[in-house]
């Protein structure tokens, strides 16, 4: 793969307007330094979905490298774009924690058993899409419905921090939360895209300060599940483990009742992929189209490798596209440069125990932002693609699927089976919407800028990115 990247003029300078091309490099010094940046654009959210789906966030860290290597070979390198952990799924999987028994081993398979079916689903889908055309997901999951899936997975979210997270320590999390408001806000370069990662890293130094001071706090503890006195910060674990070694992997485990919870979570991936590609082509001048399939391919296959050892789902990184924006530095050589630093920062067994020394608070501060960021992009979508909600073939199975995975709502299909929260979300306001199409003898693919007789929009799901993740 060396041998495919041809140096870019002297490899030092970049003249103004000159850009990298995926398959040209700088000097590999100064490829490092790019490879560097990308790790440090990705690497908050990689490990706070991780830490909020309760999995391990160093092997997320680690099958992150290896997704991403995995993804630039599928896409014949001509799509440079990181792999980092998934949001779509936090949702599905706290449900099924909540249903087998919480953060314990058993719960910890089946839920990478149920990312990995997804991570299948979604590569099967990237190989109709490769032979059959792009164009039948626009079809499928216009703007109407993509944005509608994007918002419940955001807002459907919101129990997450009210009832788990804000509990444990309510003015930290408040703190965390202002705190990242104001770096996200006030810094508009580097500094404000790792916004996220400094705010957890304040609060996580803010919560070991108020032990010194304060000393334990009581109030709900999520390891005992009661109010009880505890420390914020435990470095118990940080001091047991060894500097090098493999992280704790484990084996899936497959219940289909868990699989349909995180099902959902196709949808929202597969607009993710297709943005997101779109953006990496119009900043590169290129036409990516005929590799779109292969891009989905590539994140379905990366998901099953990384879950079918016990790592987080994958997803192509928008935090990632805008470095590449700002440096207009697009060779993938800084990609397989980021790919082997996560790989060997996964190998450190003691930053894993770090980060899941992460208190309960700091963790609400943090997903307060992310979650409502996340639901936000779906309007962001609605608005980009003038998705007109005087329409009620728009208005009203959108309008239900959120309110239902708000809730969460539960609706019990048999005994021992139900579908709840943004699963249950996303089968209303997808059925909903193409039955009620159908009733109403629309011939257009819904969500454009007119009324009901007016002209229909199947523009593609443009502006999903992972913006939420700084």
């Amino acid at each position: 793969m060396v041998a495919g990247w041809t140096k870019h003029g002297d490899g030092k300078t970049l003249a103004p307007g000159e850009v990298v091309k995926p398959d040209e490099r700088l000097s590999w010094p100064r490829m490092v330094g790019f490879g560097a940046q990308h790790v440090i654009a990705m690497f908050g959210a990689t490990f706070v979905f991780p830490l909020v789906m309760g999995l391990d966030p160093n092997v997320a860290i680690m099958f992150s490298g290896v997704a991403t290597i995995m993804f630039l070979l599928i896409v014949k390198g001509k799509i440079p774009s990181y792999l980092g952990t998934s949001a779509s799924f936090v949702g599905g999987v706290l449900a099924i924690r909540a249903a087998f028994g919480g953060d314990v081993p058993m719960a910890d398979a089946i839920v990478t058993g149920s990312i990995l079916v997804v991570g299948l689903v979604l590569a099967l889908i990237g190989v109709a899409i490769h032979y059959v055309g792009v164009q039948i997901i626009h079809r499928i999951f216009p703007p109407v419905v993509t944005g509608a899936v994007v918002m419940l997975i955001g807002f459907g979210l919101a129990y997450v921090v009210a009832d788990i997270y804000w509990p444990q320590d309510q003015w930290i999390a408040l703190i965390t939360m202002c705190v990242t408001f104001l770096i996200i806000v006030l810094f508009k370069g580097f500094i404000g895209r790792i916004g996220i990662l400094l705010g957890l890293i304040i609060g996580f130094l803010l919560s070991w300060g108020a032990d010194r001071i304060f000393g334990d706090i009581t109030a709900y503890n999520a390891g005992t599940g009661a109010v009880d006195a505890h420390p914020r910060v435990s470095f118990g674990a940080v001091a047991q483990a060894d500097w090098i070694g493999l992280p704790n992997m484990h084996l899936p485990d497959f219940k289909v009742s868990a699989v349909i919870l995180v099902l959902p979570a196709v949808i929202a991936l597969v607009a993710e992929n297709v943005g997101h590609v779109k953006a990496v082509g119009e900043m590169t001048g290129t036409d990516v189209d005929p590799y779109i399939g292969r891009a989905i391919i590539g994140d379905g296959a990366a998901t099953v490798v990384a879950s079918a050892f016990g790592g987080s789902p994958t997803t192509t990184y928008a935090e990632n596209i805008g470095v590449m924006a700002a440096t207009r530095v697009y060779s993938t050589a800084a990609y397989y440069i980021a790919a082997v630093i996560a790989i060997l920062f996964g190998l450190c067994p003691k930053f894993g125990a770090l980060v899941a020394a992460t208190p309960g608070g700091v963790l609400g501060g943090i997903t307060v932002i992310l979650y409502g960021m996340i639901g936000l992009l779906g309007a962001k979508i609605w608005i980009e693609n003038r998705v007109d909600f005087s329409d009620p073939v728009n208005m009203v199975p959108v309008g239900a699927g959120i309110i239902l995975a708000i809730g969460p709502v539960k609706q019990m299909i048999s005994s021992d089976f139900t579908l709840e929260g943004i699963a249950l979300g996303t089968i209303v306001v997808l059925v909903g919407y193409h039955v009620l199409r159908a009733i109403s003898n629309r011939t257009g693919a819904g969500g454009g800028p007119g009324g009901p007789a007016g002209p229909v929009s199947e523009t593609e799901p443009t502006g999903l990115k992972r913006e939420a993740a700084g």
